[in-house]
């Protein structure tokens, strides 16, 4: 797994009330939630404690949370939050924040995961005031992701710069169905070259097995001595991450993104939303719509916790309505001619 997560950033620790820092710690450690997901977690908590701070501590009615500090924030007012406290909270992100419903349902989501600590963790509340706290409607939409076409221009694109590391990554992500956290933290045991298979490590350190085609093989075998020569001028032979940094370390998952925007860029694709994740995304419709992979697969592949989560990827494509449409035996049956066409 890679390594910096949030036991290490000391400044997070600092700014933080001891319930907080402790919740922190205890999703990090116990839950083994992901560095990432800890500093959302970090983000919206130390948003909505600097509001609590500053409407029930403080009595103020203007404010600019980012002068308001809550390291000395005592837990008897966090407790003290009531759900009218929150709703008053979840008001001012949408009239002074302009936050979307589905930024308001993380914060939402935040906020009832930090109090079911509390009751269940600690013996300093009973019932959570977010207990009842319903989260906004979210308008359902598809997930993004490339056509078939731009995922070949996307790869023709990265095997052109002929940077094998690059290359074998985007190939991964585009083909595994893999979260860029998971790839980022793959050590180069994890895969099984004769058994094609690659251990991965999800969310909540949850581990499952996928199988790997001949793409990522074949470019795993052109990055390995790529790897191998990185570590050789670096003095590094017993680094395990898979993917390295020019430096010989485990390269990371913001880096990944950069890497990824730059061949979008010159493959004419960027400004389209697309990303990492989108790559997963792109991976499962592919298998979903080419290689009529069932959603129960899928599930597995992906590794969702619920299989209503994969069936997002069992939506049809436009062009898959439109030849259904266009396949229809009525489809070629022709209009008659108007009375005025047929006197001319």
């Amino acid at each position: 797994m890679q390594s910096g997560g949030f036991a290490v950033k000391r400044e997070y620790a600092e700014a933080c009330p001891p319930l907080l820092k402790d919740f922190l710690y205890y999703m990090e450690t116990i839950r083994g939630r992901s560095p990432r997901t800890v500093d959302g977690y970090f983000i919206d908590l130390r948003t909505f404690l600097r509001y609590i701070k500053a409407v029930k501590v403080l009595g103020l009615r203007e404010f600019d949370l980012s002068e308001i500090t809550i390291d000395d924030l005592d837990s008897s007012v966090i407790c003290g939050v009531t759900l009218s406290d929150i709703y008053g909270y979840l008001n001012f992100t949408l009239t002074e924040r302009d936050n979307s419903a589905v930024t308001r349902a993380r914060k939402v989501s935040s906020i009832r995961s930090f109090y079911k600590y509390i009751t269940t963790k600690t013996d300093l509340l009973e019932v959570s005031p977010a207990k009842e706290l319903d989260l906004p409607a979210i308008r359902n939409s598809l997930p993004k992701f490339l056509s078939l076409e731009e995922s070949l221009d996307l790869l023709q694109t990265v095997a052109a710069a002929q940077n094998p590391r690059d290359f074998c990554m985007i190939t991964f992500l585009i083909n595994c169905g893999m979260r860029v956290s998971e790839l980022v933290g793959l050590n180069l045991s994890d895969l099984r070259k004769k058994e094609k298979t690659l251990r991965l490590l999800g969310k909540g350190n949850k581990e499952r097995i996928i199988y790997v085609n001949e793409a990522c093989l074949q470019a795993m075998e052109a990055y390995e001595p790529v790897r191998a020569k990185i570590l050789s001028d670096r003095h590094r032979t017993n680094e395990p991450a898979l993917f390295l940094s020019e430096r010989g370390s485990r390269i990371s998952a913001r880096r990944v993104e950069q890497i990824l925007e730059k061949y979008l860029a010159a493959a004419g694709l960027s400004g389209r939303g697309y990303s990492p994740h989108k790559l997963r995304h792109t991976a499962a419709t592919l298998m979903y719509q080419y290689g009529g992979a069932d959603v129960r697969v899928l599930k597995e592949i992906l590794g969702h916790e619920n299989l209503s989560t994969t069936e997002i990827y069992t939506h049809v494509s436009s062009q898959q309505i439109e030849r259904a449409i266009d396949s229809s035996p009525l489809a070629k049956v022709k209009a008659p001619k108007s009375q005025e066409d047929s006197k001319e």
